[in-house]
């Protein structure tokens, strides 16, 4: 995904959207409490004594022959409580470390086994314990096991028949990218099988990366990576009986390799599945019941869009299934913009009756906690201020308004992790001008637990009165409304006229302008732009994912390059007519998309942008992935034109101004190959510029000794120098 590289610190998910999966905290199953890592320790918090104690040692944790406790980077219980499973020693997998060791601890004897003992050293992937206790599955090296935890041995269910591109468990590279799916099995109900994906990558091209330093001879490094255009890996969903090790495989219809099964689940019982089917375009989406014995499916429920059917989850724990089973299994609630806007939908399992439950011009930013005893559904909305977040309820019946339960005094941006049983959440919330404060609170009156760690009291009207940052609208001659913030320089003097530096990213993928603590700081800037004599803005262009409903956010179908970038730049031309911003000191940056946009604003637009800073940017729309890019723009062998004329490629020759290009040659998202391909176009129309590549350096390029400090000493130095600070 063409990410924005801009705690519920330490809780069950982190509030930030591209957070590490696992973390070290978990609710207790009663919603009363939760366990935490402490001190190498795992504790138990009670919420209703505010007590603590520690139910598992170092003592418990240090396998025999070693002198220190393990060090616990996950960890999740049996469902009967008396196993704990450990992960360990990880290692980054592409975005995430999901790869490591697991150890299960009997909290009855207090064995500390480890699973996978005859497999390589951290090469497990996603272990489970099964729902009776007895046995556990992971994956290693693409294929799946499972181990019985009375002294058992791994036995291997599946076989990639020594093929690194026939994966089991769990997905390739664009699978996991651009659905978020990694974890690719799932236990059944009674502990007898397992569901799992299968992606068959044996058909995807490799895309080749050089290695040039770290031996005297380079070698490649391949990635499976389907460009746009390419049909996607083949993938099948399959269940595997645990005794025999023979798969029954799921008979979807349909070509495997112009679909794509990014959702898939038990439903209810050990005999029946539930899955989505999306087709190649992404723009037609199918749930479907599939017999576990038999293999045999049905479709019961779908919807189309003219652009994209949006299959996120929006659930704050971002689970991938995307559905919550209320009743019994006789309804679950469903995602869906059919209306316009991003609602919340009860719908029976039969997919016959639906009610909507969240009603209004507004959208659901994200589901948060289901509270069925009460009949309340909690979410994240806001309905007139997009750049903010506040929680809401509504009652599941659908009947009558949603009410918000975040306080009215706190204005800005807040996150909630909620207890299962509805009564405690986990609450931080920031604004521009507040940094991040916590808090435990009941629900739904929003009482803090701890009067002391009251949020509300320690909101400071005097910072919001020195800042300075501010968040305003701003309307484009063509009547497009949009969000913006603007940080001005210390000791602002309307009088002068003051560079100004706009930091972009206007992509489906991520907004820019949100109403939280550090807005308004560049991060790749050494030293204070604002006392350096700096005006820093962003705004949010149409198809940013901001909660403005379906129109706002898919109005980009086909026209990424175009829309979003005029939109910017018609923006930014209102902005040039403030007195005191100086026409001839304008400045542009961004990274990944945002680096895509720089080039398109800086090439599209010479008159207004005299300077860019352009990082990681897909110079070529036909060079990045096929899931991205075909479910933005369409496929290339139907309006390819689309494709040309929104990629910076296409306008490289108008280049007039100053500009700097920067990309890691190890990027395996994307592709160095973009870096190539501009550069050439520019020093075919003989266009100057700046460039810098960091060798092995991934989409990040934070990798090796001083790169960061390298990045923004380049970043600081060019800014200066080609649009210097300070009012004049």
């Amino acid at each position: 995904m063409l990410r924005k590289l801009l705690g519920f610190c330490f809780f069950i998910w982190a509030f930030n959207a591209t957070a590490q999966p696992g973390q070290s905290s978990k609710w207790t199953p009663d919603g009363n409490g939760y366990y935490s890592v402490e001190k190498q320790e795992i504790v138990k918090f009670d919420l209703l004594t505010q007590q603590a104690r520690v139910i598992v040692s170092k003592d418990l944790l240090t396998p025999k022959g070693s002198n220190a406790p393990l060090a616990v980077r996950d960890f999740s219980f049996s469902d009967d409580q008396k196993k704990l499973l450990i992960f360990t020693n990880t290692k980054r997998v592409w975005r995430y470390e999901t790869k490591g060791d697991y150890w299960v601890l009997d909290l009855t004897t207090k064995e500390l086994k480890k699973l996978g003992a005859s497999l390589p050293e951290a090469s497990l992937m996603f272990a489970k314990i099964s729902p009776d206790g007895k046995k556990a599955a992971y994956v290693s090296k693409n294929n799946i096991y499972v181990e019985e935890l009375a002294g058992g041995k791994p036995k291997v269910l599946t076989t990639t028949n020594g093929t690194k591109k026939l994966i089991n468990g769990t997905f390739d590279w664009v699978y996991e990218e651009e659905f978020d799916c990694r974890d690719g099995f799932r236990w059944s109900p009674d502990s007898k099988s397992i569901a799992y994906w299968q992606i068959d990558a044996n058909t995807i091209r490799d895309f080749y990366m050089i290695n040039n330093t770290d031996s005297i001879y380079s070698f490649i490094v391949p990635v499976e990576y389907p460009k746009v255009g390419e049909a996607p890996s083949a993938c099948r969903v399959g269940v595997v009986n645990v005794t025999t090790a023979k798969t029954t495989w799921m008979k979807v219809p349909g070509d495997s390799r112009q679909h794509y099964i990014p959702r898939m689940d038990w439903a209810g019982s050990s005999n029946q599945l539930i899955l989505q089917q999306l087709n190649r375009k992404q723009n037609q989406s199918k749930l479907m019941y599939a017999n576990a014995l038999t293999g045999a499916v049905s479709t019961f429920y779908q919807e189309a869009d003219e652009a994209w059917v949006d299959i996120s989850t929006h659930w704050a724990d971002e689970n991938p299934a995307g559905w919550r089973w209320l009743k019994g299994g006789k309804e679950f609630i469903w995602i869906s913009e059919k209306d316009g806007w991003r609602h919340l939908f009860r719908v029976s399992a039969d997919g016959k009756k639906e009610t909507l439950i969240t009603k209004g011009n507004f959208d659901v930013i994200s589901p948060e906690a289901i509270d069925e005893a009460n009949g309340y559904v909690y979410f994240m909305a806001s309905p007139a201020n997009a750049t903010q977040k506040y929680l809401y309820r509504a009652g599941l019946d659908g009947a009558g308004e949603a009410v918000r339960i975040s306080p009215a005094i706190e204005e800005g941006t807040h996150g909630y992790q909620i207890s299962p049983n509805g009564k405690f959440a986990y609450h931080s919330f920031t604004n521009y001008y507040t940094p991040t404060a916590i808090e435990w609170v009941a629900l739904p009156e929003h009482q803090p637990l701890d009067p002391q760690k009251d949020i509300s009291k320690k909101i400071d009207v005097e910072r919001k009165k020195k800042s300075n940052v501010e968040f305003f609208r701003i309307t484009t001659e063509e009547g497009i409304e949009m969000d913006g913030w603007i940080a001005k320089p210390k000791n602002f003097d309307a009088s002068k006229k003051y560079p100004i530096v706009f930091m972009v990213y206007s992509e489906p993928a991520s907004q820019t302008v949100t109403d939280r603590f550090g807005v308004g700081r560049n991060g790749l800037y050494n030293g204070d732009m604002a006392a350096d004599g700096y005006i820093y803005v962003s705004l949010d262009n149409r198809g940013t994912p901001a909660p403005k409903g379906r129109m706002w956010r898919k109005s980009i179908y086909r026209k990424i390059g175009l829309l979003n970038t005029r939109d910017q730049a018609m923006a930014a031309k209102k902005i040039l007519e403030w007195p005191y911003v100086d026409k001839d000191r304008v400045a542009v940056h961004g990274w990944s998309g945002g680096g895509s946009c720089t080039l398109n604003l800086m090439f599209q637009y010479p008159e207004i942008y005299k300077t860019g800073i352009s990082v990681a940017a897909v110079g070529n729309q036909l060079t990045y992935d096929n899931i991205y890019q075909e479910r933005y723009m369409g496929l290339p062998q139907e309006n390819r034109e689309d494709f040309i004329k929104g990629s910076p490629i296409t306008y490289a020759k108008n280049l007039k101004g100053n500009l700097l290009y920067i990309h890691g040659t190890g990027d395996d998202n994307v592709h160095y190959q973009n870096a190539e391909l501009i550069v050439n176009e520019l020093i075919r129309h003989n266009r100057q510029f700046q460039f810098m590549a960091y060798p092995n350096r991934s989409h990040g390029i934070y990798e090796g000794e001083g790169t960061r400090m390298h990045l923004n000493t380049l970043f600081t130095n060019y800014l200066k120098q080609y649009c210097p600070p300070g009012g004049k």
